[in-house]
């Protein structure tokens, strides 16, 4: 576990870094490109900002994506998952998560923050009133060991990061490109070479990164989630009955895709080309691999 926080602090660290790498490089080859030192400026400034918010705010934006709302304690329902959540919490050892509902027929969950002790758990009104206490229990725990690993940290971050890349690539590739350049000559014609190419790839980059650290961090949560409640099977029931009902969530995004306990776009289970470029690891393993530690 530790070994585990260990390496997610310092990815958190490495992925803010290879950002402001990538978004200081695009400002200075444009700066160049049109002998413009005010765009390295603002490149630099945007980064630094965007770390920042990323770091200390991406679970606000991440929760205001999904219109979730703190959890209503006196509704019956909410009360006993305020109550799960709290339960849980005291086995795992961590402070008690805040709880938020997001009101979406569909099933799933997530967590996010920055660390324990500023954490969050959300899950849909669909997840709460399809599932019993067993499965909402091994669904809270997966979740949980988010919260434990500081899965939640990397996770997050990444919200805000891809977002913002995203958002650079789109601004780019509507800008005016190839205006007039004072610096017509090899060097020049390079730098907009490379300028290019780190608009074009800094995204696709992002967007893997996203995918290997979602499919690990999913295996790993349901293991430990499991061992919380020392009944893998509510979990592993859990699954199938987020597997058999695939509903997308009116709110879902890519830049958050990663966050949930399954994916929250609606695909078939077992699709080679599906599984291959979602963000979570093929359903029907996780539930083969839970069950075989209840074996």
């Amino acid at each position: 576990m530790y070994n585990q926080i260990s390496a997610n602090r310092f990815r958190t660290i490495l992925l803010m870094a290879i950002f402001f790498v990538i978004v200081v490089g695009i400002g200075w080859a444009l700066s160049y490109i049109y002998n413009d030192q005010s765009i390295l400026i603002i490149a630099v400034i945007f980064s630094v900002v965007m770390n920042w918010v990323s770091y200390f705010n991406s679970d606000t934006l991440a929760l205001a994506s999904v219109k979730a709302r703190p959890v209503n304690e006196s509704t019956l329902s909410e009360h006993q998952i305020q109550n799960l959540v709290e339960n849980l919490s005291i086995t795992a050892g961590v402070p008690t998560p805040k709880v938020y509902i997001i009101d979406d027929a569909s099933m799933n969950a997530f967590a996010t923050g920055r660390d324990p002790k500023h954490a969050t758990i959300a899950l849909t009104s669909g997840i709460i009133a399809n599932l019993d206490k067993v499965e909402l229990e091994g669904v809270i725990a997966h979740e949980l060991s988010h919260v434990k690993n500081y899965d939640i940290l990397l996770s997050t971050v990444v919200v805000t990061l891809v977002g913002a890349v995203t958002l650079l690539a789109d601004w780019f590739t509507r800008s005016r490109l190839f205006g007039r350049n004072d610096n017509d000559d090899n060097g020049g014609n390079i730098l907009a070479l490379v300028g290019l190419v780190l608009i074009i790839l800094s995204p696709i980059f992002v967007t893997l990164l996203q995918l290997a650290i979602s499919r690990k961090r999913e295996l790993l949560a349901d293991a430990s989630g499991a061992m919380l409640t020392r009944y893998p099977e509510g979990l592993a029931r859990a699954l199938e009955k987020l597997a058999s009902a695939p509903k997308t969530m009116r709110n879902a995004n890519r830049a958050t895709a990663h966050l949930f306990i399954v994916s929250p776009f609606a695909n078939k289970v077992g699709q080679s080309i599906a599984n291959l470029w979602s963000t979570h690891p093929p359903i029907d393993q996780r539930i083969k691999l839970l069950r075989s530690m209840g074996a």
